[in-house]
């Protein structure tokens, strides 16, 4: 199967786990979602390589890009999304997440070597374009403060960067079930640790009403992270990553069918997305 499908359809089950995480986020708080997401993920990747794979493969010599990736994404890229999310809302948290290819095609040229051509430069500035419109604020869209965008693109900027630490890792393995095993095992540790050293572990509650949202998100966000390495180990990432981020368009679209009690989808947002996607497209054509 072509990575750029399953890059796409990554992308849809990203959108889907805004729109629970949106939902569920309103009885509890992130961190038990963010926990019970790492959990679910690493459970199914080591249950599965430890029946379909050679566990001599985690300590290759590419073991060290994973567990570099897995210090930035998920751990640090999705609690900054779910941040955003409670901030801003899906229908502007989400976009603003999909600015990750101005990133990622920065870091590919000048770490990985990669030589995008113009239509992948030019789409990239749609990209920026459509997050400019997004964040244009009118007096009565809500309250919500410019700094919050800082969370949806501190996370782009971290996943840009994690993407490529992955995508050399895999050109090393070639595994990207080992790979994606590393990787969340990795976050879920540090995540844990960091919690018991703050003292914060008591922050992980997972109350009855949201236990539905977060536990399908989970289960939706383990099937998407599988697909973005598989997706990763068939392409070049200045192709793959713009592609993951079609997720604006789905966001946009899941917001105002799920989403029509707690946010308003404005005509500025949804054309905001739209230069994203409009961008994905010169990207994935190039």
């Amino acid at each position: 199967m072509r990575g750029e499908f399953l890059a796409i359809l990554s992308s849809i089950g990203w959108a889907a786990d805004s729109i629970l995480i949106r939902r569920g986020s309103q009885s509890s708080n992130i961190f038990g979602a963010a926990f019970l997401s790492y959990f679910v993920t690493t459970l199914c990747l080591w249950f599965y390589i430890t029946l379909f794979s050679s566990l001599h493969l985690l300590w290759s010599s590419a073991t060290i890009y994973f567990v570099l990736s897995g210090l930035l994404q998920p751990l640090l890229a999705r609690i900054l999304y779910y941040v955003g999310i409670q901030r801003l809302g899906v229908s502007r948290a989400g976009p603003l997440r999909g600015t990750g290819p101005l990133f990622a095609v920065i870091v590919a040229v000048i770490f990985l070597n990669e030589r995008p051509n113009y239509f992948v430069y030019g789409g990239t500035i749609l990209t920026v374009a459509g997050a400019w419109l997004i964040l244009m604020r009118m007096r009565e869209e809500g309250e919500w403060k410019l700094f919050d965008a800082v969370f949806p693109l501190g996370a782009a900027l971290i996943a840009a960067v994690s993407q490529s630490l992955r995508r050399t890792g895999l050109l090393m393995l070639g595994n990207p079930f080992i790979g994606a095993t590393i990787t969340n095992s990795t976050s879920l540790i540090v995540y844990l640790i960091s919690l018991l050293v703050l003292g914060k572990i008591h922050l992980i509650r997972l109350h009855r009403a949201s236990l539905p949202y977060f536990g399908s998100a989970a289960f939706i966000s383990a099937g998407s992270q599988i697909l973005v390495f598989v997706a990763l180990s068939r392409g070049e990432v200045s192709v793959m990553v713009p592609l993951f981020n079609t997720t604006p368009f789905f966001s946009v679209l899941f917001t105002a069918i799920f989403l029509r009690d707690l946010e308003r989808v404005t005509s500025r947002v949804v054309f905001g997305a739209a230069l994203l996607v409009a961008g994905v497209i010169f990207i994935a054509n190039h």
